[in-house]
């Protein structure tokens, strides 16, 4: 065993340098044929149609262009005898990718500085007597400091306990709806890669402006008119308009670009489409609002309206991707395409050596190596009179006594017989045993 060592090491080192190729073999097997058949099909119809057509692989991309978005809202709403316009109503006054639109309010006029009653939703704020109220403390939900005594809640015959803040607390008439508001969203998107700027809005230089004061956006008719109904947004998202004023939400509008840059620019057009972005559930959360005060003096004394807002948050986010032909990225999936079919072949070679009858021939077929076929095997078939098969001889080989005596064959060194000593496997042939 020990003096086998080193020939193995050297069997092993000698074989790294072996050059494999693979053999070529004929399988009449219908089975087989039709699976090595659809395995093809269904490779080559992935790259032709999801790589090449779906995905545009044959051209270089971008999906970080450079965007500039710009909006302003008009409209008037009527509240009583007051008419409200969009200095009223829309935050931020100067537009920009987040806006908003005030739709409901909730108006508390004429706050000061003193004490009063606390609003009854406040937790823990009902009382009966002065000790259920305790002087210092706030309460996180409340609206200021409690002075630790139980008053009647204005005109009402329950108490609630007296705090220290801007009174009186909030009242909650209702504001007049704006489903007929507008949105202008202007946007601009540059691929610096391809050097290609676009824009939303088509030129026009006779009747730009005069186009743009008379159109709403139409996905078929009118894609280039980027003035949206705050109507149309909610239905687009899905949302009930009504909804919407009581409790206020957030919409995202997201403006898609997907530019192939092989055709003409004009093909190059956003497309819109709308989602809610905040919790829909009856969350205390939920819903978007935010307060504000308008303050003033009165005989030297300081006053403020407090204004609770319920609106509707646009949130406009783009997002880009623009493609144009290159020859780096088309060789490289083709390539890609070319060497993917040879699947096929591993596939169907594993079906026919594990599951097809007379998988043992096949893989003697199949696995062929040189040294014993073309030198080993001839030379035996010259000595004894036949040809043995690719396992027998590597069964000879395996064995120490067998292959001493087969390389002084293979060396011209014929002897009448082989030496004495455990018998090497028999070659299926009288004369070698």
């Amino acid at each position: 065993m020990v003096e086998r060592m080193p020939r193995v090491c050297k069997d092993y080192f000698l074989g790294f340098w072996d050059y494999e190729t693979p053999k070529v073999m004929v399988v009449k097997n219908k089975k087989l044929g039709v699976i090595y058949r659809g395995v093809q099909f269904l490779v080559i119809t992935y790259f032709i149609w999801y790589v090449f057509i779906s995905q545009k692989a044959y051209q270089d991309s971008e999906t970080r262009p450079e965007s500039s978005v710009y909006t302003k809202m008009k409209g008037t709403a009527l509240q009583g005898d007051h008419v409200l316009d969009m200095v009223e109503y829309v935050r931020p006054l100067e537009g920009g990718d987040v806006i908003s639109t005030i739709l409901r309010r909730e108006v508390t006029h004429n706050q000061r500085q003193g004490t009063c009653a606390e609003h009854f939703t406040v937790p823990s704020a009902n009382c009966s007597k002065d000790a259920d109220c305790i002087s210092g403390e706030v309460n996180v939900d409340g609206n200021g400091q409690r002075t630790g005594r139980c008053v009647p809640y204005y005109n009402q015959t329950f108490k609630t306990c007296e705090i220290q803040t801007w009174c009186p607390i909030e009242d909650y008439p209702a504001l007049a709806e704006a489903i007929n508001f507008t949105v202008y969203i202007k946007n601009a998107i540059h691929f610096p890669k391809f050097k290609v700027l676009r824009g939303n809005i088509k030129p026009n230089k006779r009747n730009g402006q005069k186009y743009l004061n008379k159109c709403h956006y139409n996905e078929k008719k009118q894609p280039y008119c980027p003035i949206f109904r705050l109507g149309y947004i909610a239905e687009q998202a899905r949302e009930k308009f009504s909804e919407l004023c009581r409790t206020g939400g957030v919409i995202g509008v997201f403006i898609n670009w997907k530019c192939d840059l092989d055709l003409d620019p004009s093909e190059c057009t956003p497309t819109y489409s709308f989602r809610r972005l905040d919790l829909r559930k009856n969350l205390p959360s939920s819903g978007y609002n935010f307060r504000f005060a308008k303050y003033y003096s009165k005989d030297g004394e300081e006053f403020r309206t407090l204004i609770k807002a319920f609106g509707i948050r646009l949130d406009v986010i783009v997002h880009g991707h623009a493609g144009r032909f290159s020859i780096i990225p088309t060789i490289i999936n083709t390539v890609t395409a070319m060497t993917s079919v040879g699947i096929c072949s591993i596939i169907c070679d594993w079906i026919m050596l594990t599951f097809i009858d007379k998988n043992d021939i096949y893989s003697d077929r199949k696995f062929d190596d040189g040294f014993l076929n073309s030198v080993l095997g001839p030379t035996l078939g010259a000595h004894f009179g036949f040809c043995p098969s690719t396992t027998q001889l590597i069964q000879i080989t395996n064995s120490s006594s067998s292959f001493d005596y087969l390389t002084s064959v293979v060396l011209g060194q014929k002897t009448k017989r082989a030496p004495r000593g455990p018998p090497g496997p028999s070659l299926g042939n009288p004369g070698l045993k």
